[in-house]
């Protein structure tokens, strides 16, 4: 990672909610989700508070890195409904080596619907690829679990 991110750095993203954002498409297969209201998930927003994170750290990214997100303290305050445009405004609070703090807001043009906290650790892709790609072989050699302790 370049030594150019510091503190402060910002990234602002809008993003007009489709209906499939909603909790009913969360996870279709969950019954209860499926009776739940068509607003915008909380689930989609914190993706959409990463997303304007990783835009934050974009530019000082070295070739072949990219980010994990690795802690989220947000809440969600207020609904949203499909047509509706969410702004997230993130900004960079620490760099701590390759682990970068956030603070993250979103607002649906109506009323503030969540803030709170982020946090990114910058990491080289082939390494990270190679462990996931390990970790998928160990798993498909494991034997079945069937619950039970």
């Amino acid at each position: 990672m370049k030594d150019t991110l510091k503190p402060g750095a910002t990234a602002r993203m809008e993003y007009k909610v489709p209906a499939n954002k909603t909790v009913p498409h969360l996870y279709p297969e969950a019954h209860d989700f499926q009776l739940m209201p068509t607003v915008f998930a909380t689930g989609f927003m914190v993706g959409l508070m990463e997303w304007t994170c990783m835009k934050v750290l974009e530019p000082h990214l070295d070739p072949g890195e990219g980010s994990l997100g690795i802690h989220i303290d947000v809440s969600h305050i207020a609904a949203t409904v499909p047509g509706q445009v969410v702004t997230v405004d993130a900004e960079c609070t620490a760099v701590g080596g390759r682990r970068i703090a956030f603070k993250v807001s979103a607002h649906d043009g109506i009323e503030k619907i969540g803030e709170g906290t982020h946090e990114r650790m910058v990491v080289p892709w082939e390494k990270f690829t190679a462990k996931v790609n390990a970790k998928a072989k160990a798993a498909r050699q494991a034997p079945i679990s069937h619950g039970k302790a």
